[in-house]
């Protein structure tokens, strides 16, 4: 059975070729690429030599088949997904503005993409689960899908694994105002959350990302994961507080970026890393993943990131952390 686990949403991207090409208006586009935020995590947890397994539903479709091929590829267990019979797989569009920000346009709530629920889960695939991943957009997709992600949070905490948690916000699916009560299940039996500046305040009401990690802490969370985008990250715990700067690189496509730098973050935790060196670490995967078009092709392997650190002239992690 996998150490790592996600539940949610598997789709398939269609993006823009050029900058500043709105969605409501005819265009070139390019596509389709696997996608959907918990399998972009799955697959570079795996790249990254962990072992992992994802649960979702994809259509009977060729864009099903670009996912669960991708996904086996990267040698993610792909047992916990089911292929829907009658809704095709779901569809993102994305389109980029010259300004580093994006919108998308989602095919989910009438897609197989949102038709996940507890009974496709294995008999006994979380028994021995070290890491659960819950994102806010699987929270936001669906009630069946929110619900199995609510008991596989539970069992997992129950059974001594830790809940990690993405707050992912996606305006389109729901209202920013909203996921603070659905993350909050979640929040009550997570160890690890990984939000943006953004996501941080809306998951908490507070005034400031700071207040929001402190705010977070004193209920019981033991790491605050803020992701900064290109200032890095700053990771907080009830002891520490760490900066870390981000690397150089060309971005061409941030799509993933997020969950590239989640996957590697618990993948170095889960091995025993320094918190430093799992940020460092963190933040090396994270900007590679932004150098290749697609959100998941960006997603490197191991040895990729370990040059990439070097040639950057960062240190590397250290024998106790590798």
């Amino acid at each position: 059975m996998p150490d790592i686990v996600t539940i949610g949403e598997a789709l398939v991207e269609v993006m823009r070729t050029e900058l500043d090409r709105p969605l409501n208006r005819p265009a070139p586009l390019v596509g389709p690429y696997p996608s959907g935020a918990p399998a972009i995590y799955c697959s570079a947890a795996a790249r990254l030599g962990a072992s992992t397994g994802f649960v979702g539903t994809v259509g009977k479709d060729p864009f099903g088949d670009c996912i669960t091929s991708r996904l086996a590829a990267d040698g993610v267990d792909i047992s916990g997904v089911r292929e829907h019979e009658d809704l095709l797989t779901g569809i993102a569009f994305v389109a980029y503005a010259s300004d580093g920000s994006r919108s998308f346009c989602f095919h989910m709530a009438q897609a197989a993409a949102s038709q996940v629920d507890w009974e496709q889960i294995p008999d006994g695939y979380l028994d021995d689960v070290r890491y659960l991943h819950v994102m806010g957009s699987a929270l936001s997709s669906s009630e069946s899908m929110r619900q199995a992600c609510y008991e596989a949070a539970r069992q997992v905490n129950a059974n001594g694994g830790t809940v990690t948690l993405d707050p992912n916000l996606r305006p389109e699916l729901m209202p920013p105002d909203q996921i603070r009560a659905v993350c909050q299940p979640v929040l009550d039996v997570a160890g690890i959350v990984l939000p943006s500046g953004e996501e941080l305040t809306a998951l908490t009401g507070a005034a400031t990302p700071e207040a929001g990690a402190e705010h977070l802490l004193a209920n019981g969370i033991e790491l605050v994961a803020l992701k900064r985008g290109a200032d890095g990250c700053m990771l907080y715990t009830a002891d520490e507080v760490v900066s870390i700067g981000a690397y150089q690189v060309q971005e061409v496509d941030p799509t993933g970026a997020g969950d590239c730098f989640d996957a590697a973050l618990i993948v170095g935790l889960g091995e025993g890393w320094p918190l430093a060196t799992a940020g460092l670490f963190a933040n090396a995967v994270g900007g590679l993943a932004t150098t290749k078009r697609g959100p998941m092709e960006g997603a490197p392997f191991r040895d990729v990131v370990l040059a990439f650190m070097a040639d950057q002239g960062r240190p590397l992690p250290t024998s106790e952390g590798l």
